[in-house]
């Protein structure tokens, strides 16, 4: 098993990784949770591969356990669903000491650490994430948050979770498109932060995708390290956090024009927003064809997108982008790269490059 801690003072954690560990849930929960009481979040496509296993170890250890699944893909991180939690805490009769466990992907994640975060003004949860890029990305850090029709994470809050625990044993049971998403944010964190990560990620891409257990969890571990010291830098992105929005201006807008439905999955919308920023960044001379060309060719070796295949109109991509967080005074914001481990933050792009720039 590896460990990596995340270190915000007292508010610092663990994350565990490895294969195994789902076991340990119970006996983390009844030290996290004095209470004595939790709710377990999930979705229905995990729920019956290891929603048993998670139910059984927190009853083991002691703790009353509730369960809730909502349905599978990004339409979850919604108010409506919210409510179905909060519905469910109650009925629990949930008090301040008892806690939350997110047992799934990053909807699952954002959707019951936002529950967790805003119920009885803070619950403390636990993040069992099960999706690979859950496991690498958006389980660490404390961002939390649902959707809104104007755009997507728009209700959140920074909030950090009491432990993660990384079920590597989890990622048999993704289908590959699933895994291939994932990999958009491992491709990301090298891009923006890692060399040898980049490199590493070339070289090894068929082992990765075969799953060859020593490199996945080599890979998770890494990733989580860059992770949590962008985070603890910056916790609630006021400048070095921005660099993790690599690809996601782009990739978000793509989301919404496509109703945030199954037919894109967010990890290939941050594929297309990457390769469509590797583009802006050569064209606006922050650098070469080599690394571009390289970003993209990396991004096609875990078989995810590069472009859209319907480009949508100009007006159309506005208002997308209108409604980004990075916006500002209506003017989105875009991170370019400089190179393979280096960006900026807060680039303007002429409005004219966007579409050609998604069409690739």
């Amino acid at each position: 098993m590896k460990i990596v801690r995340v270190n915000f003072g007292d508010r610092s954690y663990s994350i565990s990784i490895g294969k195994g560990v789902l076991g340990r849930l119970g006996a983390l929960a009844r030290k996290c949770f004095p209470g004595g009481r939790a709710l377990i979040v999930t979705d229905r496509n995990v729920l019956p591969l290891l929603g048993p296993g998670a139910m059984k170890s927190l009853e083991r250890a002691g703790v009353e356990a509730g369960l809730l699944a909502v349905p599978a893909g990004e339409r979850s991180k919604s108010l409506d669903q919210m409510a179905r939690v909060f519905d469910k805490l109650a009925v629990m009769r949930i008090e301040r000491g008892c806690g939350v466990v997110a047992l799934g992907g990053g909807v699952v994640g954002d959707l019951a650490g936002f529950a967790a975060a805003t119920n009885m003004r803070g619950l403390p949860y636990i993040q069992v994430p099960t999706s690979q890029l859950a496991q690498v990305d958006s389980s660490v850090g404390g961002k939390t948050g649902v959707d809104h029709k104007a755009g997507k994470n728009l209700i959140g809050a920074f909030y950090q979770p009491v432990a993660v625990l990384t079920e590597l044993g989890a990622l048999k049971t993704l289908p590959g498109r699933h895994l291939r998403a994932g990999m958009a944010e491992v491709v990301k964190h090298a891009a923006i932060a890692d060399p040898r990560l980049f490199a590493f990620l070339e070289k090894n891409a068929a082992k990765i995708l075969r799953l060859e257990s020593r490199t996945m969890a080599h890979i998770v571990a890494v990733n989580c390290r860059i992770k949590a010291r962008v985070v603890e830098a910056d916790e609630r992105e006021a400048g070095l956090r921005e660099t993790l929005n690599f690809g996601h201006t782009l990739g978000h807008a793509v989301e919404a024009l496509t109703g945030y439905s199954n037919r894109l999955y967010h990890g290939e919308a941050v594929a297309i927003g990457m390769a469509a920023a590797a583009r802006l960044s050569m064209a606006a001379g922050y650098c070469g064809e080599k690394d571009a060309e390289r970003l993209i060719a990396l991004i096609e070796r875990f078989g995810l997108p590069t472009s859209m295949r319907k480009v949508p109109e100009r007006r159309a991509l506005r208002r997308a982008l209108e409604h980004d967080k990075k916006t500002r005074k209506g003017r989105p914001k875009f991170v370019l790269m400089h190179g393979i481990g280096k960006v900026s933050t807060g680039c303007e792009v002429p409005p004219g490059q966007w579409v050609p720039a998604l069409a690739g």
